[in-house]
């Protein structure tokens, strides 16, 4: 195992020795032991407590992301094992375990469904910045296909922003990044407005340069990013039996520049961070993106009942212009011989009932229905200057989509006794969708690739059912076994030159998974420990993958993939001064059928030879690991605190994060494209006044340095005169310091 991963099981290790010292001496000495606070969660449409939810979860508290300076998803996945993002210039796609939606084809729906505050989020940049001003994120791992439905074959990620208070409250944060050389500016205001309405307004500005030196335009840092959000939320509570929320979420970012570098094909990944690049004729390299986001939640008791309304509207415009780094691994520059621009346009309305039968009954109950419609709009340019085919040139495509899906859901509880109840669950969806592409040369000799058009539509029927046997085990320990479907719905190959009718549409995708697991609050509710095992399985898995030979993306679906594995947990008050947080998971992903896919990079010309269409159609990747995906991730954190002088406390957080190497090329390489594994340390240092009425903290994000990769790909010749590996790199070690007041 790699020194990195070998590093976090020795912390996590000693952590556990050094707490159950800890524990033992509290115990000899009669010190009473603080209990940890219960996690309320929403993932079953009622307010629970984490430890009585069936599934195998992680939640993360506003506070927390906070602390430790998360402010997107691949930060925040550090800290889940079993959840990864592929880091790419356009689309960012979250994975759990194993499964995801590739990047490569904008128009996907995601495997993993992001939900905000009830509202569904199916592309990336529907939201801007959802990290500031959090009650809490929930990550349920599996198929959720039943009370979340859209698109959730293998997972959702539920953002639950903060809410109104009963009294007054504020709060103002800034944050320098030395490293980043940058700042970081977010506060907000609470309270009531009059007897029956409450409020909320929050903001959050950062202006920061990026971690890699253009020496194309004279040093210049990238990615700098310039982002404003904005939400305001309004809260409504009748005389007892009627509430309404209503939240409004405003998002513009700009990225400027890129994130990749070249580096060798022919030894393991050691990326440097530096580039070269310039602007084309497609503009500035970088992203701007401008988003809405609103939601108003309504709940209406109704005797025992309660009936609940969501509506969600979403909007974004994004603009994407692509480049690559144009140095070779030797340093010299080569022409900027490919670049891409993705404007993009979206725009959704949704609408959800349910209805929640009261609870201690020997049946309980959720029936609901759900409808969205959305349009979706994507062009690309794609510019090519090729010395070698003597070719410069620039082609257009644009994909136009309409959608609509609707969905009757069920969930009922049955108790046969105090400590036994079965869960079944049951969604039915119907999904319609029809979609254009159309393909065209704006100026050059000939087109690189056919300029083509296609039409389609597709209309689906699915069913995702699932059955869950839970007992309390103990007063404090329940174990359960579930079965769960789940699915998400074909759809239309976005941007990808040469489509026509025949390659135009793709297939739904199916889930399947098996799951136990057992939560327990031991010592007095000082510790809680929680497990699962499972196994998900996928038939028509849906790909998209870069095939250097072709020089294209192939998107369609594989015959099937299968991922099993355990997860656990642990959060532990040893003392009144340490705590300890640690969570891992094993899995092992791997296809199981994959007839006709592209050859990969370790496959010798005998078994898959790129030349020759009739050894890729026979080739077959079954057994082969899926990209992406880390066997061993992990993290722990030990949170400790001391009492200091004139009312100031001491805080401290260490936490190590990590994962086990992983293929981030979509060819699997065993040099460019295989990350080797890594632990990487964050630290809070914090000093406050008992109320905590003002902070001062330095983090520390990343501190070993670790230099790592979201995503690899070949770019070859002719495509460029000198093929090399195109690396998108992630942030290497950065310091801040932080200081806020609340009032």
């Amino acid at each position: 195992m790699k020194s990195g991963i070998s590093t976090l099981a020795l912390v996590m290790a000693l952590s556990a020795l050094s707490g159950v010292s800890n524990a033992q001496e509290a115990a000899d000495t009669g010190e009473e032991t603080r209990k940890l606070a219960t996690v309320t969660v929403t993932a079953q449409k009622r307010e629970e407590s984490l430890q009585d939810v069936p599934i195998s979860m992680e939640v993360m508290s506003g506070d927390a992301l906070a602390d430790l300076q998360v402010n997107d998803f691949q930060d925040m996945t550090r800290y889940v094992p079993n959840v990864a993002v592929q880091l790419t210039a356009g689309n960012n796609v979250v994975y759990i375990r194993g499964f995801g939606s590739p990047a490569a084809n904008f128009s996907f729906d995601q495997a993993v469904s992001l939900y905000i505050d009830g509202v569904y989020a199916g592309k990336s940049r529907q939201t801007q910045g959802p990290f500031f001003d959090l009650e809490r994120v929930e990550v349920l791992r599996g198929p959720q296909g039943a009370l979340f439905g859209k698109n959730t074959a293998a997972g959702a990620v539920s953002i639950v922003s903060a809410g109104p208070t009963d009294t007054f409250e504020g709060a103002v944060k800034g944050v320098y990044n030395f490293d980043l050389e940058g700042y970081e500016l977010s506060g907000h205001v609470s309270g009531p407005i009059t007897d029956r309405i409450s409020g909320r307004l929050a903001v959050k500005q950062l202006d920061q340069d990026g971690w890699i030196s253009n020496l194309g335009k004279g040093g210049q840092k990238e990615p700098q990013v310039e982002q404003f959000l904005a939400r305001a939320t309004l809260r409504y509570e009748g005389e007892g039996d009627f509430d309404y929320t209503v939240k409004a979420e405003f998002g513009d970012n700009r990225r400027i520049g890129g994130m990749n570098v070249s580096g060798r094909l022919d030894i393991p990944q050691n990326p440097d961070l530096t580039r070269y690049s310039v602007d084309s004729v497609v503009g500035e390299e970088g992203t701007e993106a401008t988003s809405w986001l609103v939601s108003g939640t309504g709940n209406w008791d109704i005797g025992e009942y309660t009936l609940t309304s969501v509506t969600g509207y979403s909007w974004f415009r994004a603009d994407i212009n692509n480049y690559f780094d144009q140095q070779s691994p030797d340093g010299t520059i080569v022409p900027n011989s490919v670049y891409n621009s993705y404007p993009e346009h979206f725009r959704q309305v949704s609408q959800e009932l349910r209805l929640l039968s009261p609870t201690g009954r020997k049946f309980e109950y959720i029936i609901g229905g759900y409808y969205d419609s959305s349009r979706y709009l994507l062009t690309q340019f794609g510019g090519f200057n090729i010395a070698a085919l003597n070719y410069e040139g620039l082609g257009r495509s644009d994909f136009s989509q309409f959608s609509k899906s609707y969905s009757l859901f069920g969930q009922g509880t049955y108790h046969f006794s105090d400590t036994l109840r079965a869960i079944g669950s049951l969604r039915y969806t119907n999904t319609e969708k029809r979609a254009g592409f159309d393909g065209e040369l704006i100026y050059g000799p000939y087109p690189l690739r056919p300029l083509t058009k296609a039409d389609g539509s597709i209309s689906e029927d699915g069913v995702d059912p699932s059955i869950t046997l839970q007992w309390d085990v103990h007063p404090n320990a329940m174990a359960y076994v579930t079965y769960g479907r789940g699915s998400k719905s074909g759809g239309f190959v976005g941007n990808t030159y040469g489509t026509v009718d025949a390659t135009f549409t793709y297939d739904p995708e199916k889930s399947e998974s098996f799951e136990a697991g057992v939560k327990s609050t031991l010592l007095n509710g000082a510790l809680v420990l929680n497990g699962a095992v499972y196994e998900t399985s996928f038939k028509d898995l849906q790909t998209s993958v870069y095939d250097p030979n072709l020089s294209t993306y192939i998107t369609g679906n594989a015959a099937s993939a299968k991922s099993t594995g355990v997860e656990a947990s642990l959060a532990w008050i040893i003392s009144h001064q340490f705590s300890v947080n640690a969570s891992a998971a094993y899995q092992d992903a791997k296809y199981e059928d994959y007839p006709g896919a592209a050859c990969l990079a370790s496959q010798p010309l005998t078994e898959c030879n790129p030349a020759d269409p009739t050894s890729v159609a026979q080739n077959n990747i079954g057994g082969r690991p899926l990209p992406y995906i880390s066997d061993f991730s992990g993290n722990v954190q030990l949170n400790y605190t001391q009492d200091l002088w004139s009312d100031l406390v001491f805080d401290g957080i260490l936490a190590v994060t990590g994962r086990s190497k992983y293929f981030d090329s979509d060819n699997q390489s065993p040099t460019y494209g295989l990350q080797k594994g890594f632990a990487k340390v964050d630290l809070r240092l914090q000093v406050a006044p008992q109320d905590e009425r003002w902070h001062v903290a330095l983090v520390g994000k990343n501190l070993t340095d670790e230099i790592t990769t979201g995503s690899a790909f070949n770019l070859p010749a002719p495509i460029t005169s000198v093929p090399r590996a195109i690396f998108y790199v992630e942030p290497p070690r950065t310091i801040a310091l932080e200081a806020g007041l609340r009032f």
